[in-house]
């Protein structure tokens, strides 16, 4: 088949929907699939366009994957208006370049953001099945994390959300809650679960590459904790400040906060005002680094605000740590939690709860045999369930029925 995939990140972007779709697209053509990826210039999270890359309509090929990329509204990934706009101006860019694609089997559209998802609409014929892959829940995310209150907007978003999974020929989902929820919109629609996974054999870092990063950040000796990933709303990533402030006349432990986002600042400045020097924080950082950074950690950190709608969110960095063999300390309730005491593969402690997070940082500091389990149960557990390759297969197989 001819697979055409509108995501609006794409690597060299690093954040999880770029990941996600780059793996698939590669198990996807070591299937013997044709894959196009429609695309923006790569910018997350600073709104800056990457070296060696134009806002403008151009063609390229990375692995064996056709990529356009089309010109749209950059913005960093900060502030209500400037994103919206480069969400928006996304979806107008499909709009405008829809001629200008070539022909597909079948079109998937992938959310976040929310109009990348809705793109893939514009694209939908008799001849070519529409399939939405919705990894958030928009917009229920959006007032989950505070962005916004509920408004005749929302509501109005709800109501293309509603309108979109019932014009889909599939949907595609990450967690069971994600079905029940799509599917309480959409009754009597065709959903399936493809969760977040890894392609655990190319998370390897080089022989000595964790020790080079522990000594470039002067974190010989620690036990270093590792937060990896976006910086956002969601997160609430004070908690880890506020942690931190609690071990600090514990010499062991060092916490490590490592990316970008629209709340980055805030949280710098809270650790700023705390002179924490057991607290290092560090921007944005390449795919290639993301091995030595995890080979440099003793634990990974997976924190979500305390919010019902999260209860539903398997996060994609808690399955990359663990195909690391690294523990993960989760505060994130609900499905994400039962995966991880199904896999016995770190400490679950109440969202939001700095407490917790540092008592747990003491635990694993003092059981250097428990850590070296936990981690093992992890990375077993992804290598034998959550495996990219496999779950990439499952979800083309699910595609290909779709066709006459």
């Amino acid at each position: 088949m001819h697979l055409l995939l509108v995501t609006h990140y794409f690597p060299p972007e690093s954040n999880a929907p770029a990941n996600r779709a780059i793996e698939h697209a590669r198990a996807w053509i070591s299937q013997g699939h044709r894959v196009t990826i429609v695309t923006a210039a790569p910018s997350h999270p600073g709104g800056r366009v990457y070296p060696g890359y134009v806002n403008r309509f151009a063609r390229e090929t990375v692995d064996g994957i056709e990529v356009i990329r089309l010109k749209t509204f950059i913005a960093a990934n900060r502030g209500i208006v400037g994103r919206s706009l480069a969400f928006v101006s996304f979806f107008a860019a499909v709009a405008h370049a829809r001629r200008r694609l070539p022909a597909s089997d079948v079109v998937i559209s992938t959310s976040p953001q929310f109009f990348s998802g809705l793109a893939g609409w514009l694209l939908k014929s008799p001849r070519r099945p529409w399939v939405l892959e919705i990894r958030d829940l928009w917009p229920e995310s959006i007032v989950a994390v505070g962005a916004m209150r509920r408004n005749p907007v929302i509501r109005g978003l709800e109501l293309l959300e509603r309108a979109a999974y019932r014009a889909a020929d599939l949907l595609v989902v990450t967690t069971d809650a994600h079905r029940a929820h799509v599917l309480a919109q959409a009754p009597g629609k065709r959903a399936i679960v493809v969760r977040n996974g890894v392609t655990a054999q190319s998370l390897v870092a080089a022989p000595g590459a964790g020790a080079a990063f522990r000594a470039q950040y002067g974190l010989d000796g620690k036990f270093v904790l590792t937060y990896l990933g976006t910086h956002g709303m969601a997160h609430r990533l004070e908690t880890v400040v506020e942690a931190a402030a609690l071990c600090r006349d514990d010499p062991r432990i060092h916490f490590l906060l490592v990316g970008d986002g629209a709340d980055r600042g805030r949280v710098a400045a809270i650790a700023a005002r705390n002179d924490l020097p057991n607290l290092t924080m560090l921007g944005q950082q390449r795919r290639e680094a993301v091995p030595a950074i995890w080979a440099a950690s003793d634990a990974a950190l997976v924190l979500l605000k305390d919010s019902e709608t999260f209860l539903s969110v398997l996060p994609s960095k808690m399955i990359e740590a663990m195909a690391m063999a690294r523990p993960v300390v989760l505060g994130v309730a609900g499905e994400a939690r039962s995966l991880l005491e199904e896999a016995d593969a770190g400490i679950a402690i109440r969202p939001e709860d700095a407490g917790e997070l540092a008592e747990a940082a003491r635990t694993l500091a003092s059981d250097p045999e428990r850590v070296v389990r936990l981690g093992d149960n992890g990375r077993t557990f992804v290598v034998q369930r959550l495996d990219r390759t496999r779950l990439a297969g499952e979800m083309v197989a699910a595609i290909a029925a779709l066709r006459p």
